[in-house]
């Protein structure tokens, strides 16, 4: 596809849990502004994680007309919009109106825990596995939707009417930039519903039995690169087209320039995900990790392998929102600083349960280890620690997957802490790479639109541009870093053993 010369830049959206994102990049992908916007989450009940759509969409619209602005372009100057977003994050829509039925449940929601253990108890959950690389767990959207249709007023009897749309968050800005036009997805995000089957690359017909969903609801799946719709002159004042769409976490995969597999990214934001290019693979893990669809190009698929830990950059919120304890999140690098890996103090941050390897949705937070001396700073210290136990944990299930790592790409907001990166190196006993760029997986997806415009010739020529600006190697021993995590395995055995 080409553009003319006025109109050559790329405008990436990063819809991600806590804020939205709009970045402008040039055509040699280098970024000329952005702006974002803070989201805000709603807790109606414990384990309840909701947001509210239309705020999603209004954060989005904002993010770009600032980008835009601080860009000194206007929006006819733009000549593909990308879309990365969270996953897993479930919206049902009327296909009248638009409007939203009921608040978006967020990914990192527990309310269909017990549902998910009676899938289990029947032996469900081996066909869905083989089906999607997923597991029968709270954190995909297809029980979700079964919440939303059995809980909300009228909602199944309109589904089966046609009158519903369901989308990740991906689908719902996509539907609102093409004002209703357009009800699709990309393959990465339809692989994390749990519907979506990774052999066929279809939605899968006793999945949704299973679920008890309609067909109907859901959206077309389409390669992650090329034409998805294009956005109105009511919308946005000038029709752009949107070319580009991916998951955030397999937007960072590609952001990170993970293109052969073997190759493994990190990134923490609100969670943590790392992911492991599989390429045309299906790995089966042994060791509870998820197989999922990194991207889908020209119709053939290229697999991963996940990681998912659900509280990372969400845990030194904690930190500010609940325990007041740090007024902004980089306060946590001096006071960590003020302690260290042998203090008595272990934060467990299973907030909203624990994700992989252990799946225990409804498991509680816990910390272990308090004396007289705790403070601010041990408390720091245990936030952060937790996110690198959490990784070397991961780590260690893809290397007993076969999986050979000999370095760890990372990026996002919890990679400007330069104690936290350390303690990544010396708690995995693994490298870490930062890439020059926290935000991969917005940049990741703008290249993907760069691909889809011509200005490059595929995603291999995302290896040149990558670079790192951070380099950490273990500072302590392979003996050290073993007492201290046999340390964190015996408390999250300890929590899980009390809590089951």
């Amino acid at each position: 596809m080409t553009t003319s010369n006025n109109a050559c830049y790329i405008l990436a959206i990063d819809q991600g849990t806590t804020s939205s994102r709009a970045v402008i990049f040039d055509q040699r992908m280098q970024q000329i502004a952005s702006a974002q916007q803070e989201l805000s989450i709603v807790y109606p009940k414990p384990g309840w994680v909701e947001q509210d759509p239309e705020q999603i969409w209004q954060s989005v619209l904002n993010c770009i007309a600032q980008a835009v602005s601080r860009a000194g372009l206007s929006i006819s100057n733009i000549a593909a919009i990308a879309i990365s977003n969270q996953r897993e994050t479930t919206i049902l829509w009327e296909k009248g109106s638009g409007k939203p039925i009921a608040n978006a449940i967020v990914w990192q929601d527990r309310r269909t825990a017990a549902f998910c253990r009676q899938l289990q108890q029947q032996g469900a959950e081996a066909t869905i596995n083989q089906k999607t690389g997923l597991r029968a767990d709270p954190y995909f959207s297809a029980s979700k939707i079964g919440w939303l249709l059995d809980n909300i007023p009228d909602a199944r009897a309109n589904a089966n009417a046609g009158k519903l749309c369901f989308g990740n968050v991906d689908s719902y800005i996509l539907w609102r930039l093409t004002a209703g036009k357009v009800h699709a997805t990309d393959a990465s995000n339809a692989s994390r519903t749990a519907l979506f089957n990774l052999n066929s690359l279809t939605w899968d017909p006793e999945l949704l039995q299973l679920f008890n969903i309609p067909a109907n609801l859901l959206p077309a799946v389409k390669d992650s690169a090329g034409l998805f719709g294009t956005s109105t002159v009511d919308v946005l004042g000038a029709t752009i087209p949107i070319m580009a769409i991916l998951g955030d976490q397999q937007a960072a995969l590609l952001g990170q320039a993970c293109i052969s597999p073997g190759m493994l990214k990190s990134t923490y934001g609100t969670g943590c995900f790392a992911v492991v290019n599989t390429g045309d693979q299906i790995i089966r893990s042994n060791n509870q990790l998820l197989s999922t669809l990194a991207w889908q190009l020209n119709g053939k698929a290229t697999y991963a392998l996940e990681g998912s830990i659900f509280m990372a950059g969400a845990t030194v919120q904690w930190l500010r929102d609940k325990l007041g304890i740090i007024s902004q999140a980089s306060d946590t690098e001096a006071l960590a600083s003020q302690s260290s890996y042998q203090q008595t103090e272990l934060l467990i941050p299973a907030f909203t349960g624990m994700g992989a390897p252990y799946w225990q949705p409804e498991a509680k937070a816990a910390l272990f280890g308090m004396t007289r001396d705790t403070g601010k700073a041990q408390l720091a210290a245990a936030a952060l620690c937790a996110v690198a136990y959490q990784s070397a944990d991961l780590l260690d299930a893809m290397r007993q997957d076969g999986i050979a790592v000999a370095q760890l790409r990372v990026d996002g907001g919890m990679t400007n802490n330069g104690w936290f990166l350390q303690a990544l190196a010396d708690l995995c006993q693994q490298p870490v790479q930062r890439c020059n760029t926290t935000d991969a997986t917005v940049y990741g997806a703008g290249f993907l639109a760069a691909v889809s415009l011509g200005y490059y010739p595929d995603i291999s020529a995302i290896s040149a541009l990558w670079q790192a600006d951070q380099q950490h190697k273990p500072q302590i021993s392979s003996a050290e870093q073993t007492t201290l995590y046999q340390r964190w395995q015996t408390a999250v055995a300890a929590l899980l053993k009390q809590q089951l």
